[in-house]
């Protein structure tokens, strides 16, 4: 599959941030490095930046953009690999108390997809679905997992109304041989699914896909405890962009924004959700389902306890 990345709600979000060229701002999902770049053009010799991602070589992709960047007065930044969910830590460890701007942008990159890594179900792959070497993979959760936890997962993490019938198929198919690649998990899908559902725009894989991915890597907690630091380390009038791509995710984020809310820390600006425009959507289909959410900052935050990882942060 070929590679390609187009980053969402670009204009929408560096507006939303309205980074000022001496600020510390946070890249928390460096992906295809799109929003990074954009960031970085922000910023001058008196900014800092700081780029995380748990996949390695969104890194380095984004290490050879910032030195394309040639400005005598570029921004000092701090590359990272390692998990959001860890970025009061990192934060930390590189002796930054707080920060003006922070992003999340939630989507998985296409340089991702198309990693031969199972997380798309348009080739035939290993049924990975991890960042990195090692872990749990989602062929281990297929493989293992009873009819009854596979079911609730399904539900859960993908809203899959066929959650139960999947989950049969699958207890089904690996009776017969283990479920190791990307199309033999699609067929037992196809086999837990009426021949109707096969028909719609939606692939009838893509929800199973997507709770497995999920699972596997923990999103659901990494994004509580990112998102728990990044409103914890925001400076007085500091702004947290999120950009969300299914309901799980976006609930959770509401959530959180709208507690920080309650808690008078701030304001959400703007009160509703940003979606793409009619001219983005034309573009960029994977736009489709995007939603930005705004957080400003109202007051100094507190300091930070958190305790210091011994390594995984990698410096440019």
């Amino acid at each position: 599959m070929e590679a390609r990345h187009d980053s969402v709600l670009m204009d929408e979000t560096l507006a939303a941030l309205n980074v000022q060229s001496s600020d510390t701002v946070v890249d928390a999902t460096l992906g295809g490095a799109g929003h990074f770049c954009a960031l970085l053009a922000t910023l001058g010799e008196a900014g800092v930046i700081v780029g995380i991602d748990a996949d390695a070589t969104a890194v380095d992709r984004t290490r050879d953009v910032y030195a394309q960047d040639r400005r005598p007065d570029r921004p000092l930044a701090y590359l990272v690999n390692d998990n959001f969910r860890n970025l009061a830590h990192v934060l930390e460890r590189l002796d930054i108390g707080i920060v003006n701007a922070a992003l999340f942008d939630l989507g998985w990159s296409g340089y991702q997809i198309a990693a031969p890594r199972g997380f798309s179900f348009q080739t035939d792959e290993p049924l990975l679905m991890t960042y990195g070497e090692g872990g749990e993979t989602a062929a281990d959760i297929v493989n293992t997992a009873t009819e009854e936890e596979l079911a609730n997962l399904i539900y859960t993490y993908g809203e899959e109304r066929f959650a139960r019938s999947i989950a049969r198929s699958i207890v089904t198919a690996r009776s017969y041989a283990r479920i190791l690649t990307t199309d033999a998990l699609v067929d037992a899908i196809l086999g837990g699914t009426p021949r109707w559902y096969h028909k719609r725009k939606i692939h009838p894989a893509t929800k199973t896909f997507q709770a497995l991915r999920i699972a596997v890597n923990d999103e659901i907690g990494c994004l509580r405890e990112g998102l728990a630091s990044a409103l914890q380390l925001l400076a007085g009038d500091g702004r947290l962009a999120v950009i969300t791509f299914h309901s799980i995710e976006d609930r959770i984020v509401k959530e959180i924004l709208r507690t920080a809310v309650d808690d008078g820390l701030g304001a959400l600006t703007p009160k509703k959700p940003i979606v793409p425009s009619r001219k983005e959507l034309l573009a960029n289909r994977r736009a489709r389902s995007a939603k930005l959410r705004v957080f400003t900052r109202a007051s100094a935050p507190v300091a930070s306890g958190a305790s210091l990882p011994t390594n995984a942060i990698e410096y440019v």
